[in-house]
Parts: structure tokens; C-alpha cells; sequence
């Protein structure tokens, strides 16, 4: 039975650096251990919800389901799509992108600012013309916005439905107000502060979202052809599902999404949450 259980520890370790070198690189561990042990002020003190929602393995099938749904803006897709190089280096936009959310979330808050300061950097540069023929530009705060608002209300679904302690009225609030601290250093001028401001938001944007071929082409890429080894897939298949699962139907047709509401709320939910399960089990032995 020890040699069980010594065997069965020693794949969840070598499951978890290797899902953590995915998803944060290959100094995953050093990382880690910088934001969270460097010692110093933090935005965001232990109590926080934003630290309970991005500590969940829920945040996975949100960060899908937010990319699914950011891409429905023509302007912030087409901007992804000129300068994000999504398809040649996948693995490194997530990387940077859960550096990111980690130094803001858990690190000081000198680290936390250097990181905007580095990202508003990026988006200084990116600019360019729509396939429409309007100009975009990453600084824009009303596409900045729009890839915030997108981007919390997918985690917040997300961890209400499958994260381990969702959180109670006060505290969805409460994650929001938290990303709207980020949201402002990033330069969004007047972020929802709750989850009335959140949804009075979206309804606002849907005028102007479309599903572009671009952001097709994106969904495509994201769901069916995301560059994995064999025996992720079907995991990944998983995680796909739930994502396109938690978008709302009014967001399926453009990207030329199914939606089935009987399998969505009996199979793939079950599913989500067996996936979500495995993975807060692997990331536990970090």
C-alpha cells in the first residue's frame, strides 16, 4: 500500500509541474515562490475574494469562456488577432497572462505595478485598422473595458458554478471591486464596482459585438485545434465543452457555437466538475 501511495504521489507531483509549466513556464516553481513569499504590501490583503476565485481550478474553464466571449469585439479581436500571436506562441500569451493575474492577485504591490506598468507598455503599441476599416488601438479604454468586463464576468460565473466555496452576495461584489482596482491601474476610467454595474455593462456593449471571421477563426483555434499532446485532449475536450457551456446564448450564434441546454446542464456540468476536481487535486501537490 506505501508503494501505492508513494507512486500514485509521485505522478500527481510530476501531473502538476507539468500542467504548471504549461501554464506558468518552465521556472513555474520560482515564480511562485517570488510572488507569493517576497515579502511587502499587497493590493489585495488574505480576505480578499479576488484571491479565492483566481486560487480556484475554476478559473480555467473562466479563462476560456472569457477569451470566447472577448473575441466577439471586432476592434479588441482584430487587435488580438495583428499583434497577440495566439497561434505561433499559445503557451507563452497564457504564461504572460498568468503572471499577470498571480503578481497582481498575490504579489507586493511594487511587483504588481511594475507588471501594469509593463502591459500598458505593450499597449501603447498595438494599433492598427480593423478588416472594417476602423482603427483600434490596445490603450483604448473602451476596448480595455470590454476585455475587463468580459474577463470578470467569466471568472465569477465560472467559480460560482464549479469553484470549491463560491462566494455569497457580498462576496461576488467584493470580486469585482477587487478587479476594478486592476482595471483602473490598466486604464479603465470607471470599472463596475458590482454585479448590477457588471451586467448594466455587458447589456451595453452588445450593440457592438459581432462574430467576425477573425473571431471564429479564434473560437476554431481555442476549442478544436489548441496544440496539445495526445493525452491532454480529452481532458482539454472537457474544458471546452464547460466553457462554451457558461457562455450565454446570445454569444453562441456569432461564433457559430451549439447550444444545448438539456446536455449542458446534465453531462457537461458533471463533467466540468469531475475535470475541475482532478485538476484542484493535481495543483494540490504543488
Amino acid at each position: 500500500m506505501q508503494v501505492v501511495d508513494r507512486e500514485l504521489t509521485r505522478f500527481r507531483q510530476w501531473l502538476a509541474g507539468e500542467l504548471s509549466g504549461k501554464v506558468a513556464g518552465p521556472n513555474a516553481a520560482e515564480v511562485r515562490q517570488r510572488v507569493m513569499e517576497t515579502p511587502g504590501p499587497r493590493w489585495f490583503g488574505e480576505d480578499r475574494p479576488i484571491r479565492r476565485v483566481h486560487g480556484d481550478a475554476a478559473i480555467f474553464i473562466g479563462g476560456l469562456r472569457a477569451l470566447l466571449l472577448q473575441s466577439l469585439h471586432p476592434l479588441a479581436m482584430a487587435a488580438v488577432a495583428a499583434h497577440s500571436g495566439y497561434r505561433g506562441d499559445p503557451w507563452g500569451r497564457l504564461q504572460r497572462t498568468s503572471a499577470f493575474l498571480a503578481t497582481t492577485t498575490y504579489g507586493t504591490a511594487e511587483d504588481a505595478e511594475r507588471i501594469v506598468a509593463v502591459v500598458r507598455a505593450v499597449h501603447e503599441r498595438v494599433q492598427g485598422t480593423a478588416s472594417d476599416g476602423r482603427p483600434y488601438a490596445a490603450s483604448d479604454p473602451h476596448l480595455l473595458e470590454w476585455v475587463h468586463v468580459a474577463e470578470v464576468d467569466s471568472f465569477l460565473r465560472c467559480h460560482q458554478r464549479y469553484g470549491a466555496e463560491p462566494l455569497d452576495d457580498a462576496g461576488a461584489d467584493g470580486y469585482v471591486t477587487d478587479m476594478a482596482r486592476i482595471a483602473i491601474e490598466l486604464g479603465v476610467p470607471d470599472p463596475p464596482r458590482t454585479r448590477a454595474e457588471l451586467a448594466e455593462r455587458l447589456r451595453a456593449f452588445r450593440p457592438e459585438l459581432a462574430g467576425t471571421p477573425e473571431a471564429r477563426a479564434a473560437a476554431r483555434f481555442l476549442l478544436l485545434n489548441a496544440p496539445l499532446p495526445l493525452p491532454a485532449r480529452p481532458p482539454y475536450a472537457v474544458l471546452a465543452a464547460a466553457s462554451v457551456a457558461m457562455l450565454p446564448s446570445w454569444a453562441r450564434w456569432p461564433l457559430r457555437l451549439p447550444y444545448l441546454p438539456l446536455t449542458e446542464a446534465t453531462a457537461i456540468r458533471a463533467a466540468g466538475h469531475t475535470l475541475v476536481g482532478g485538476l484542484r487535486w493535481v495543483l494540490g501537490a504543488r
